[in-house]
């Protein structure tokens, strides 16, 4: 675990956004059991959520000033919180099954509280 500034040379050295990538790629796996009328709808929410999470925080990394970097964190957790409404949806429409769903939700979860990480850095 990377926590010394010294140590992140870019935003891809942050936890967070290594965390986040994994979901992404977990979420992008998930949604190709979608069927295929949720190809614009359920599937393209869960996508671009996943992906405005990985982005924010690299964004954030970007930016000059520290409250800007705040902003676009504050910006990934929304979109987290999103997916975890996603795949609720998901699930209530029977599309993923519980033991998934729950796994998938904890690492949202864990990925919100990591994204102070950003933040001391």
């Amino acid at each position: 675990m990377i926590n010394k500034k010294s140590e992140i040379a870019t935003f891809e050295d942050l936890l967070v956004w290594q965390v986040s990538r994994d979901l992404r790629k977990r979420i992008s796996l998930l949604c190709k059991v979608l069927p295929k009328e949720e190809k614009y709808k359920l599937k393209d929410q869960m996508l671009r959520a996943s992906r405005s999470v990985t982005a924010n925080i690299a964004e954030g990394y970007g930016r000059f000033h520290f409250q800007e970097n705040i902003q676009y964190c504050r910006q990934a957790r929304g979109s987290l919180y999103e997916l975890i409404d996603n795949l609720s949806c998901g699930f209530d429409e029977g599309y993923f099954d519980k033991v998934e769903v729950s796994n998938l939700k904890k690492e949202t979860t864990r990925q919100s509280n990591l994204s102070t990480d950003i933040l001391v850095i």
